[in-house]
C-alpha cells in the first residue's frame, strides 16, 4: 500500500528535511537497522524519517536519476526488513512500499517515531554483538552517548500529545472526504487506493490510528487534521480573529474559524488577506516602475499563523488568538517555546530548536505547503517585512514560558500614504515598537542592533543618539536643544522631546512640576540599555556614530 506522501518531493527533499532521509544505493541490513532504530528513537520529537533503498547519496542528498534495485529483490529485502524489526528491542517495525522512480525500482521506509522508547539496535547482526542506543546526528546515524543517552532515557513512554491515542474517539470520527481531499492535494499515490480499502486499513497505513484490529483508536493528529469539528474532542481548538476599529477598544468585531486545522489556518489567512492587507502603489516620475508596498506582508502574517498553528499546545484549551489593531498585528498562542528556547534564543533571526512539540502536526503542514521547514520560518517572516519597508517583527515569550505572541508592527509608510496617522502617531508607532524590542532584551544580540539600526534609519528617529548622548547628565531643555542646533521651540519640544519623555527614554528631574523654571532632563535606564546598542552597532562596525546632526 502506498505512502501518504508524494515520493518525488519526499527524494527531493521538498517536504521532509534532508536530516529524516537516509538513502542506500544498495542493500546494507547492518547500516539499516541501525538507522531504524535512530528513527525510532527519535531524539528530537522530529517525527522519525524515510530510509530510500535503491538511491546514491552525497553528502545526505540523494544522486538521482536512481541507481535501482533489481525487482527480484524487493520480496526479499523486505523480508529481511521484518527480520530486523524483530531485533530491535523493543519490536519496531516500519511501513515499507516499492517505488518506481525514473523507471527504476526502489523501496522506501518510513520510520515513525516510536511508542515504546528507547529503542537498541546490535551494533551487528553477528551472535556477540553488542546493543546499541542510536539517534539521528545531522543526516548521519550514531550511536548515543553521554547527555544525548540520557536524554533518550527520559524520553521513554513520552509520546508527544499530537501522536498520542485517542481513547474518545473511533474510527469513525474520521471524515473520509478530508482524508481522501488531503491525499490528492499532497499527489500521494494512495489517494487511489483509498477509493478500494477499508477506512481501518486507510488510516493505519497514514499512522492517523493505532492499536489492533478489534480496538483501532485514532491519534490526535489525525482528528485534528481529519475530523469535522476537532473542538468536539479538543477544547476550543480554532483561531479567533479580534478586529479593533480605534484605539480605545470599544468598536471591534469578532471572527471564530473553526474544522480542520489545515481549513481554519486558510480560511483565517484568506479573511486577513481579503479584509486587512491593504497595498498601496506610488508613481513616480520619469521612471517604469511604480513603488509597491503593503500595510502588513501577507508572507509575514502567513508564517506568524502558521507558526502558531504548529507550535500551539492543544491539550491546553486555548484558542490561537490574532489581534488586528490599527497599528499591528498580534498573534498570540499557548505555551511558549519548547525549552531550552526562551527569550534570547528567540532574538535571533533563524531559530534551530533541540525539541519539538507536535511532530505529526509540522509533517502535515509542509506536506501542504503551509509552513517552512525547520528553523526556515522566522527567516523568511523577517525577510518580507524588510523587503516591504515594514519594522522588524517582535517575538516574545516569558521567563515561564506560558505564552508565544508574534507582533508585525504597521508599515509606517502606509500610514503616512493613506493619511490613517499624523507624523507624530506614525513617530509613535516605530517609539513603542523599538522600546518593546528593548524590553524583551536582556543583551545586545545581534537580531535587536539589526532591528534598532532598521528603525532608527527609518524617520525622524535619526536624532535619537543625539538627545540620549546630550542627556547622559541633568540638563535644562534649553541647553539641550542647543547641543543640537535646534531651537527651543514648542514644535520641536513635541517633535522629539516628548517622545522620548513619553516612552521612558528620558525622565524630568521633577516631574510634578513640568513647567518648572529648574526642570532639568536626563536620560534613563532603558534609554541607556539603548544608547548601548546604538553604539554597539556602530563600534562593531568600525565607524563613527551614524546618527548625527545635519
Amino acid at each position: 500500500m502506498s505512502l501518504p506522501i508524494n515520493i518525488k518531493d519526499l527524494v527531493h527533499g521538498h517536504s521532509v528535511e534532508w536530516e529524516r532521509l537516509e538513502f542506500k544505493r544498495g542493500w546494507n541490513p547492518e547500516e539499516v537497522i541501525r538507522t531504524m532504530c535512530a528513527f525510532a528513537n527519535d531524539l528530537n520529537n522530529w517525527g522519525g524519517g524515510y530510509i530510500v533503498i535503491g538511491i546514491e547519496a552525497n553528502d545526505g542528498m540523494s544522486v538521482l536519476p536512481p541507481a535501482g534495485l533489481q525487482q527480484n529483490q524487493l520480496d526479499k529485502i523486505q523480508g529481511e526488513v521484518l527480520e530486523l524489526g524483530n531485533r530491535i528491542q523493543p519490536t519496531y517495525l516500519p511501513i515499507m512500499q516499492p517505488y518506481m522512480l525514473d523507471g527504476r525500482h526502489i523501496l522506501v521506509l518510513w520510520c515513525p517515531a516510536g511508542d515504546f522508547r528507547p529503542y537498541s539496535a546490535p551494533s551487528t547482526l553477528g551472535d556477540k554483538a553488542q546493543r546499541q542506543y542510536y539517534i539521528r546526528s545531522g543526516s548521519s546515524t550514531v550511536t548515543a552517548k553521554g547527555d544525548t543517552l540520557r536524554r533518550i532515557f527520559e524520553l521513554a513512554t513520552r509520546v508527544p500529545f499530537d501522536d498520542r491515542i485517542n481513547q474518545q474517539a473511533t474510527i469513525d470520527d474520521f471524515d473520509l472526504g478530508l482524508i481522501q481531499a488531503y491525499l490528492h492535494e499532497v499527489k500521494s499515490d494512495l489517494y487511489e487506493e483509498s477509493k478500494h480499502i477499508s477506512l481501518a486499513n486507510l488510516t493505519r497505513n497514514m499512522h492517523i490510528s493505532k492499536g489492533s484490529d478489534e480496538y483501532l483508536r485514532p491519534v490526535n493528529v489525525g482528528l485534528l487534521f481529519f475530523s469535522r469539528a476537532p473542538e468536539k474532542f479538543f477544547d476550543r481548538t480554532w483561531i479567533e480573529v479580534v478586529c479593533h476599529k480605534d484605539d480605545v477598544g470599544d468598536d471591534f468585531t469578532e471572527h471564530y474559524f473553526k474544522g480542520a486545522l489545515h481549513h481554519q489556518l486558510r480560511d483565517a489567512l484568506s479573511f486577513i488577506q481579503t479584509n486587512i492587507i491593504h497595498e498601496h502603489v506610488i508613481k513616480v516620475p520619469n521612471q517604469a516602475e511604480a513603488l509597491r508596498f503593503y500595510n502588513y506582508p501577507y508572507e509575514a502574517v502567513e508564517e506568524a499563523l502558521s507558526n502558531a498553528i504548529y507550535h500551539k499546545g492543544y491539550d491546553l484549551g486555548k484558542p490561537i488568538e490574532v489581534q488586528i489593531f490599527t497599528d499591528k498585528i498580534t498573534v498570540l498562542s499557548y505555551p511558549g517555546p519548547v525549552p531550552p528556547v526562551g527569550m534570547q534564543i528567540l532574538h535571533r533571526r533563524k531559530i534551530i530548536a533541540r525539541d519539538y512539540r507536535n511532530r505529526r502536526i509540522g509533517d502535515f503542514l509542509k506536506e501542504l505547503d503551509l509552513t517552512e521547514g525547520r528553523g526556515t520560518g522566522f527567516p523568511k517572516m523577517y525577510r518580507k517585512m524588510e523587503n516591504n519597508g515594514s519594522p522588524l517583527p517582535i517575538i516574545e515569550t516569558n521567563e515561564e514560558g506560558n505564552y508565544f505572541m508574534i507582533t508585525l508592527p504597521i508599515n509606517p509608510r502606509y500610514l503616512e500614504v493613506t493619511g490613517d496617522k499624523d507624523s507624530d502617531q506614525v513617530n509613535n508607532i516605530i517609539l513603542n515598537s523599538l522600546e518593546k524590542i528593548i524590553a524583551i532584551s536582556d543583551q545586545a544580540t545581534d537580531q535587536v542592533t539589526d532591528q534598532v539600526q532598521s528603525i532608527l534609519n527609518k524617520r525622524l528617529l535619526r536624532r535619537v543618539e543625539e538627545f540620549l548622548t546630550a542627556a547622559t547628565r541633568w540638563i535644562k531643555r534649553d541647553e539641550l536643544f542647543a547641543t543640537m542646533n535646534l531651537s527651543n521651540h514648542y514644535d520641536n519640544r513635541k517633535k522629539y522631546l516628548d517622545p522620548l519623555l513619553k516612552i521612558g527614554w528620558i525622565e524630568m528631574e521633577f516631574p510634578d512640576k513640568k513647567t518648572s523654571p529648574k526642570q532639568r532632563y536626563k536620560i534613563t535606564a532603558s534609554g541607556e540599555k539603548l544608547l548601548k546598542v546604538i553604539r554597539e552597532k556602530d563600534s562593531s562596525k568600525n565607524r563613527p556614530p551614524l546618527y548625527i546632526s545635519k
